[in-house]
């Protein structure tokens, strides 16, 4: 994994298309995996962005 396979709360929030309130609930559920770069940033691998995703699609079908 590199700095290019991280992403930013606000590209997450676009891509999922919700708030951040939304996406930290989402963080602070464990459903979404997430590490903290320093003492202010949050960053989400982008791995765990994309089990996610599966793991919605596969509860909706």
């Amino acid at each position: 994994m590199n700095a290019d396979d991280m992403l930013t709360v606000p590209e997450v929030m676009a891509k999922l298309k919700v708030s951040r309130w939304t996406l930290y609930k989402i963080i602070r559920s464990g459903e979404l995996g997430s590490v903290m770069v320093g003492e202010r940033c949050r960053r989400i691998p982008e791995s765990a962005f994309n089990d996610y995703v599966t793991r919605l699609c596969e509860e909706a079908a």
